[in-house]
């Protein structure tokens, strides 16, 4: 365990002996606040109006990671989104962190320029299937929304019990119409009760934008970028928006599927290289047919194949947890700055219930 953590017993040892108010100062700027005892650093920050990059708040989606330079702390339980090559270098998931004395930290704080969530409604354009298990949903909203979100983002829609079910928009600002890639789960509130009934000209209340999965367009390191299954959704958007960009870094998209009949989109993808300056484009297939002429196996794995030294990427991971574990663990062995590592793990805040 890193010396910047803590196990359990040494989190709850504060509060026996009497627990204090903690400060967190952040790098590169004036910025400090403070942390109750018992209270998250996440929560601290956004108490105090400081806004910290976040998303699910459960300790899964890893988009709330920080940099423990002077310090420690401790967690209730392990977050999942955590892996222990990243505890070790020092870093930590500021929604389940408690900090065990003042801590000096390294953090992203969101950008003002990223809208805040609104309600809006949302009018049914299209319903129709991208394959077997996937649909398609295009959505009008009104004009101003649709320039609001940052390509990668997700949106929720609310559903008759007043709770909501996200899922990540594929198209890239660009008119009024959004795109969504919904995979149908057996059971499921939404995508198997309302998604097959819905006909065009019906409304649907949504909330947009929501996430930190997005393009760091300050960034200019290539592009390696990790899709399975809808996690190619927010991929899509974000390489559809640096379509004919002249300053476009070379991309590399390792596209993971079980079969050649989820490779929903293919043909389109490919045509993607006439408009982006320098573009690869690696489907990889778990469960192949007999005689495929595909990449098989997992998708991490092709890449890792591939690629000796991940130091210079940017890298962006969207779709399974497991996937997205996989290859952070991988590609962190063989130099990638966790740093720039951006994740989007289709997890409980995108499947659930849906």
């Amino acid at each position: 365990m890193s010396p910047m953590l803590a196990d359990l017993e040494d989190a709850d040892r504060p509060a026996e002996e009497g627990a204090a108010v903690r400060r967190v100062t952040l790098l590169g700027g004036d910025t400090s606040f403070e942390v109750e005892p018992g209270e998250s650093i996440l929560a601290a920050a956004l108490r105090a109006n400081i806004h910290l990059a976040h998303d699910c708040k459960s300790g899964t989606c890893a988009t709330c990671r920080f940099r423990i330079v002077e310090g420690a702390v401790a967690y209730v339980e392990e977050p999942m989104g955590l892996l222990p090559e990243e505890a070790a270098e020092g870093y930590g998931l500021a929604c389940q962190a408690r900090p065990l004395s003042d801590i000096v930290a390294e953090a992203e704080v969101r950008p003002a320029l990223i809208a805040e969530p609104e309600r809006h409604t949302a009018i049914v354009r299209h319903v129709g299937p991208l394959s077997d298990e996937v649909m398609h949903l295009v959505l009008e909203v009104p004009e101003e929304v649709a320039s609001t979100y940052r390509p990668g983002q997700y949106l929720n829609v609310v559903v008759g019990d007043g709770k909501v079910r996200s899922f990540s928009m594929a198209s890239p600002p660009n008119g009024r119409t959004v795109d969504l890639h919904i995979r149908r789960i057996a059971g499921g509130q939404f995508t198997s009760n309302r998604l097959p009934g819905l006909t065009p000209g019906e409304e649907l209340e949504v909330e947009l934008p929501h996430g930190m999965f997005f393009l760091r367009a300050d960034d200019f390191r290539p592009l390696l970028m990790l899709a399975t299954g809808t996690g190619l959704a927010p991929i899509k958007s974000i390489l559809q928006s640096l379509l004919d960009d002249p300053d476009c870094p070379p991309v590399t998209l390792y596209r993971g599927a079980r079969t050649e009949a989820d490779l929903y989109l293919d043909d389109e993808i490919r045509s993607w290289a006439d408009r982006l300056a320098d573009f690869r484009y690696v489907p990889v297939l778990s469960r192949p047919h007999p005689g495929s002429a595909h990449r098989t196996g997992y998708v991490q794995d092709a890449a890792a194949e591939d690629i000796e030294d991940f130091s210079e990427y940017g890298i962006y991971l969207c779709g399974s947890p497991t996937m997205v574990g996989a290859a952070k663990s991988l590609f962190i062995a063989r130099g990638a700055s966790i740093n720039h590592i951006y994740a989007d793990s289709f997890l409980f805040q995108h499947n659930l219930g849906r």
